[in-house]
């Protein structure tokens, strides 16, 4: 049996690619790096495509550009991580002093149809939701 591949997709905003705040991306690509984890990263230009054809599924094809409002926070989206990789990782990421990244998924049979931004809104939802920072409750 073939081992699949473990990849993330990372997006970092805009503002802290310019500000030379790539510290913590530094860091968390350190980390991956260490633990053979591919890295994708995600520009705000992809933000219109499916989350499948982002992390390479077979049968997502490359969807028309569509504008997207700017997303200004990171968010790590993860394919084929165990449940024992996936605590690695995040106690690889504590460990090297990458501050916490609030927004973070695991690829699903669901989420790979959505586009990548369409993720970012319910992960921020549920996000607001879980911290108490959702005033609709």
């Amino acid at each position: 049996m073939a081992v699949m591949k473990e990849i993330v997709l990372y997006y970092q905003p805009e503002k802290d690619r310019q500000s030379g705040n790539d510290t913590k991306a530094a860091r968390l690509k350190a980390v991956l790096v260490r633990m053979g984890i591919r890295i994708k990263n995600i520009s705000p230009d992809q933000l219109s495509q499916t989350v499948g054809y982002l992390a390479g599924f077979d049968g997502f094809l490359e969807q028309e550009q569509e504008e997207c409002p700017a997303v200004e926070e990171e968010i790590l989206v993860m394919k084929n991580f165990s449940n024992r990789r996936l605590d690695e990782l995040l106690m690889n990421l504590k460990r090297a002093g990458v501050p916490k990244i609030a927004l973070k998924a695991v690829i699903t049979d669901t989420n790979c149809k959505w586009k990548f931004y369409d993720l970012y809104q319910e992960l921020k939802k549920e996000h607001d939701t879980m911290s108490g920072e959702d005033e609709t409750l």
